[in-house]
């Protein structure tokens, strides 16, 4: 299930509490932020991702309708008001939901399912579309003011490396993208296991302890939060 990273905007001090306190009792929500105007919020917008906004629609200066017209992209939007009659025009705005202050954490919980719901069906339609990748042999990168067509089967690992990653076959080659756009080209036998690793699942040689040891016996740390999917990439190959 994806953790969703939710920011709040209420100008309330009590409404945000009850908020964050939900969010606490629900493993699959990380609080990012708590704001008390949309100014702040658009702050936070510029330099997080949020995949869920509650959002109080009667805020000073700013309302939450005028700052929802006024992003371009935005996350999912749950509002939460204690006036009903902004409930259309909301909708209007396709937020998610719509909840009536004082709401309880069975409705607040219902509300976040949705989005939930949103996102595995993303996800489902995204792995569809991505199963065609596993017949991919080759990949075209920039590196250096060339384009080079790399055999996908030689990539042993990638590396982090700053606003850069560096792809290790018979040689390295430097290219400026993030690790996570780059996985997103690859097949399914490519696996993330560190913040800062990628690895060719071909390659594996064996794993000890914390460490990936691949064929040409370059070992590679095991991330604490990627050791689950390294064990059910195992189980799985």
């Amino acid at each position: 299930m994806k953790v969703l990273k939710c920011l709040i905007a209420d100008d309330e001090p009590i409404a945000r509490q009850i908020i964050e306190n939900y969010i606490q009792d629900i493993p699959y929500l990380e609080l990012v932020s708590s704001c008390k105007n949309a100014f702040e919020v658009m702050e936070v917008l510029q330099k997080e991702t949020i995949d869920l906004l509650f959002l109080d629609i009667n805020m000073p200066k700013f309302s939450g309708v005028s700052l929802l017209k006024s992003l371009t992209t935005r996350p999912e939007v749950i509002i939460t008001t204690a006036y009903p009659e902004y409930a259309i025009e909301g909708f209007e705005l396709s937020v998610v939901d719509y909840l009536l202050k004082p709401f309880s954490l069975e409705r607040f919980l219902q509300a976040v399912l949705k989005v939930q719901q949103k996102y595995s069906k993303q996800n489902s339609e995204v792995k569809v579309v991505s199963s065609s990748v596993k017949e991919q042999k080759t990949l075209f990168v920039k590196s250096d003011k060339k384009i080079i067509k790399l055999n996908l089967e030689e990539i042993t690992y990638i590396e982090a490396y700053g606003n850069y990653i560096k792809i290790y076959t018979d040689t390295m080659i430097l290219t400026s993208q993030t690790l996570s756009e780059f996985l997103e080209k690859l097949p399914t036998h490519f696996l993330r296991i560190h913040k800062s690793y990628i690895v060719n699942f071909s390659c594996l040689k064996l794993i000890e302890g914390n460490q990936i040891i691949l064929e040409n016996n370059v070992k590679l740390p095991i991330g604490k939060s990627y050791r689950k999917q390294v064990i059910e990439k195992i189980d799985t190959y």
